[in-house]
Parts: C-alpha cells; sequence; structure tokens
C-alpha cells in the first residue's frame, strides 16, 4: 500500500487528508482528519521556526486528542465485539508511550521536535490508519454503525469546545 507523500522542508501540508485514509466512517474520519491537522500543524511550526514551546504545546495537544480519539475507537471496538481488540489497544498503547516518552525528553531539553519526529508520527498514523484501522470497518458496519451522519459529532463538538478556552 502506497504512502501519502512526506513533505519535511517545505511550508506544505506534511500530510495531505485524502480518501486513501478515509475508513469509510464518517465519524473516524472526521476523528482522524484533526490528527491530521494537528500533524500539519507542527510541521508548520517546525518549519516556520516558531519555538519549542510552541512545539510542545502542539504536540501536546496532538498527544491529548490521540488518547481522546483512541478512547473512542477503543470503546466501539469493545461494545462491537471486535475480535482484534486487544492487538489494536496494544498497538495505540506503544504509540501512546513513544510519544509521551518524546513529550518528556522534549520537556526536559533532551531532545528537540524535529523532521525526524514528525516522519515517525506521520508514518505511523499513516500506515495505522490505512493498515489497521481500515480492518474494523467492516466488522463495525456489520454491528450497525453508521457510516455518515447528518449532524456534528460529539467528539468535534467537545475537542472546539476546549479549543476556545
Amino acid at each position: 500500500m502506497s504512502q501519502p507523500a512526506i513533505n519535511m522542508g517545505s511550508e506544505e501540508k506534511l500530510v495531505e487528508w485524502s480518501e486513501e485514509l478515509s475508513v469509510g466512517i464518517e465519524e473516524i474520519d472526521n476523528q482522524h482528519k484533526i490528527l491530521v491537522d494537528l500533524l500539519n500543524e507542527l510541521h508548520k511550526a517546525i518549519v516556520e521556526h516558531h519555538g519549542s514551546e510552541a512545539a510542545q504545546r502542539i504536540l501536546a495537544e496532538l498527544l491529548e486528542y490521540t488518547r481522546i480519539h483512541f478512547a473512542v475507537e477503543e470503546s466501539l471496538m469493545r461494545i462491537l465485539g471486535y475480535p482484534e481488540y486487544d492487538e489494536h489497544k496494544h498497538h495505540h498503547e506503544l504509540l501512546l508511550n513513544e510519544v509521551h516518552t518524546l513529550s518528556q525528553k522534549l520537556a526536559e531539553g533532551k531532545k528537540s521536535v524535529n523532521f525526524e519526529l514528525l516522519h515517525f508520527l506521520k508514518m505511523w498514523l499513516t500506515k495505522h490508519i490505512m493498515e489497521e484501522d481500515r480492518q474494523y470497518t467492516s466488522h463495525f458496519i456489520s454491528r450497525g454503525v453508521q457510516q455518515s451522519y447528518e449532524k456534528r459529532s460529539w467528539v468535534g463538538k467537545f475537542w472546539n469546545s476546549l479549543q476556545h478556552k
């Protein structure tokens, strides 16, 4: 499976959302788009030299939203009896631990937010969506999950309410 192009040294987006990244469930896709937007915001902060504090703030935001998103996915997996739940949850835990460790190193000045970190986050996110998250789509749909919805998602509303505080 091909990976979306990496734009490390330009002001372009690091990850461009495309149908290639869609899992086919609007609620989950919208959450993934927020993760992509945060990763692109981090990329922009680094490319435009906004400083370590700005990059750390965005990374913390990315980590927090990732936790929220993973909690939603894992809840759906448990409720809908997804057979690969344990393995999927384990992959989530590995990423959260790795990003948390990187975040601590940044806060302690032992590491800087750089293109290596961006590349890691981008590759993990796109690979995880395209290879692992897509696997639950048919199971979720077979259990009655709607592929699209009329109203705005509760996670999107909640996340936006946090952004305006």
